[in-house]
C-alpha cells in the first residue's frame, strides 16, 4: 500500500473496536477504495457482495445469493430470495455463529448500485443493521460506492434509519503528487519528477490511471498508449466515467465540458447561460453532485461573499479529454508527441499547472514556512470596469493569521522562468492594485511557483519574496 495512513489506521481501529462499526467509504471511480479494504482487511472479511451497475432486483439478488453460497461452501445453489429482507435473513444464519468468535467484515462494495429503483434495498439494509448487526460488537460493516453524492445523500445524510447510525466515514482522495511518485516507484518505474508532474497534470493521481505507465516507456508514450490508441487504458474512459456515477449523466457532462473550455472558472449564472439550464433546483442539485463526487470546486475570491464565487473544474483526466481527446483534429501515430509542441498545449500546460499547485496547498504553505499558520486561500482578480485601474489578477491569495499575505504568481515553464522588465513591472502593478482595492494593512509578499525555479537577475531580486519549485509540491 502507498500512502492511506490516515484511513488505513481508521480500518485497523475499527476492526479491534468494542462495538459494532458501520463505516461509510466514498469517493471518485478509480481511486482505490476496493484495493485498499481487501489490502487491510482481508483477514477479516468474511462476506463481501457488490452491485451491478444498472443491474434490476433480480440480477442483484441472484449475485448476492450466489456469493452466499460460495461462503458457505454449498455444493447446492441456495435459493434466490425474493426480497433483499428474506436475503439478509440468509445473510443473519450464515454470519450468526462467526461474528460471537472473532472480529469480522462484511464489505458492500458498490453500495449505491445495489439500490435499485423500487428494490427495497436500502430499507432492508437499514433494518438489517438497527434490528441485527448492530448488536454484535465484533461485527463491521463497509459499505462502499463510488457515486459519492449518492453516498452523501442516502447514506452520510440518511434521514431515516441509518439517520447518525455511521460510526466513521472516510472520503478517499486522489494521490498526491508525493504519493504518485511512491506509487509508480513501488511498481519498478523510476522517472524524473517533471514528467511525473507532466502525466499527473494529464491524468491527476487517480491510481488506476497511473497504472497505465509501462517500464522502459517515456512520458510521451505512455500517455500516447492510454489516450490515443484504440484499446489504450483510458481511450473510453470518459463515456464510462459519468455514467457509471449519475443516473442520467448528459447534463453533468455538458457542465464539466463547459468548465473545461473556461479553466479560469464560471459563476453559476455563466453555467446555465453556457449549458442551457434552468434557473431551477436542477442545477443546484446537478453542480452539488459534481462537487460531492470531486470533478468540480467551488472558489470565493478573495475578500467575496460566498455568493460571488464561481465553478472549477478539479478533475485533470476530464479536462485534458475535452481539450484533446473529445474532438481529435490530428490523426496518426505519436499524436501527442505532435500535440506537445503546438500553442494548444502550452495554454492547457499553464492551467493544469496551476490546478495542480492549487491541489498541493499543503505542500506550499510547508515550503513557504506557514505549516502551522491559519490561512484562507483564494483567487483574486479585479477589471478595469470595476476600478479606476487597469485591473489585475492574482493566481493565489494566501491570507495568513499572522498579518501577512503570499500574492503567488503560477508560471508554468520547461526551462528556469525568467522574468523580464515588463513582467517585473506587471508583478509590481498587481500588488499596488491589490493594495489599493483591497485596503489591507499586511505585509505582501510576492510569490513565484514555477517546475524549475526562476533565474537569478536584478527584477528577481527586487520584486519576488519567495519561490516554490516543482520539488516543494512533492515533498
Amino acid at each position: 500500500m502507498v500512502g492511506r495512513k490516515d484511513e488505513i489506521a481508521i480500518l485497523q481501529d475499527a476492526v479491534q473496536s468494542k462495538k459494532a462499526e458501520l463505516i461509510a467509504i466514498y469517493g471518485r471511480r478509480r481511486v482505490g477504495k476496493t484495493y485498499m479494504i481487501r489490502q487491510v482487511l482481508d483477514k477479516q472479511i468474511v462476506f463481501e457482495f457488490s452491485g451491478t451497475l444498472n443491474g434490476p432486483m433480480n440480477l442483484q439478488l441472484a449475485n448476492f445469493s450466489a456469493q452466499l453460497t460460495k461462503c458457505l461452501g454449498s455444493p447446492v445453489p441456495l435459493a434466490v430470495p425474493d426480497t433483499w429482507r428474506e436475503a439478509f435473513l440468509n445473510l443473519e444464519r450464515y454470519l450468526e455463529p462467526i461474528v460471537t468468535q472473532k472480529h469480522s467484515v462484511v464489505f458492500f462494495d458498490e453500495f449505491p448500485w445495489i439500490h435499485s429503483r423500487r428494490s427495497g434495498f436500502l430499507q432492508a439494509f437499514d433494518y438489517w443493521w438497527n434490528s441485527w448487526a448492530s448488536r454484535y460488537p465484533m461485527l463491521t460493516v463497509i459499505i462502499c460506492g463510488s457515486a459519492a453524492a449518492w453516498m452523501i445523500e442516502q447514506v452520510v445524510n440518511n434521514k431515516g434509519g441509518l439517520h447518525n447510525r455511521l460510526t466513521r466515514t472516510i472520503r478517499l482522495m486522489p494521490f498526491t503528487l508525493f504519493e504518485a511518485e511512491a506509487y509508480l516507484q513501488a511498481n519498478g518505474i523510476k522517472l524524473p519528477r517533471h514528467q511525473i508532474a507532466h502525466l499527473y497534470m494529464c491524468t491527476g493521481g487517480v491510481p488506476h490511471y497511473l497504472s497505465g505507465i509501462g517500464k522502459g516507456q517515456s512520458i510521451i508514450q505512455a500517455i500516447e498508449k492510454m489516450c490515443f490508441t484504440k484499446d489504450g487504458l483510458l481511450a473510453r474512459e470518459f463515456e464510462n466515467l459519468y455514467a457509471a456515477l449519475f443516473e442520467n449523466p448528459s447534463k453533468h457532462e455538458e457542465i464539466v465540458k463547459a468548465l473545461a473550455m473556461h479553466p479560469g472558472g464560471l459563476n453559476r449564472e455563466e453555467i446555465i447561460k453556457n449549458c442551457n439550464l434552468s434557473t431551477g433546483g436542477g442545477t443546484t442539485r446537478l453542480l452539488n453532485e459534481l462537487k460531492e463526487s470531486g470533478f468540480i470546486s467551488y472558489q470565493t475570491a478573495f475578500e467575496k461573499t460566498s455568493n460571488e464565487g464561481f465553478y472549477q473544474l478539479d478533475d485533470a483526466f476530464t479536462h485534458f479529454y475535452f481539450r484533446f481527446m473529445a474532438e481529435r483534429k490530428l490523426t496518426g501515430n505519436d499524436l501527442w508527441e505532435k500535440i506537445s509542441k503546438q500553442p494548444i498545449y502550452y495554454t492547457w500546460a499553464g492551467y493544469a499547472f496551476e490546478r495542480m499547485c492549487q491541489q498541493h496547498i499543503l505542500q506550499i504553505k510547508k515550503a513557504l514556512g506557514i505549516g502551522g499558520v491559519a490561512t484562507t486561500q483564494a483567487a483574486w482578480r479585479t477589471t478595469a470596469k470595476m476600478t479606476r485601474t487597469s485591473g489585475a489578477q492574482i493566481d493565489l491569495v494566501i491570507d495568513r493569521s499572522d498579518q501577512s499575505i503570499n500574492l503567488c504568481e503560477i508560471k508554468f515553464s520547461q526551462t528556469p522562468f525568467i522574468i523580464t522588465k515588463q513582467y517585473a513591472s506587471e508583478l509590481l502593478n498587481k500588488e499596488q492594485i491589490f493594495q489599493m482595492e483591497t485596503n489591507t494593512k499586511k505585509a505582501l509578499f510576492t510569490t513565484l511557483i514555477t517546475p524549475f525555479g526562476v533565474v537569478k537577475n536584478e527584477y528577481k531580486t527586487g520584486y519576488v519574496h519567495s519561490e516554490i519549485l516543482l520539488d516543494d509540491l512533492f515533498s
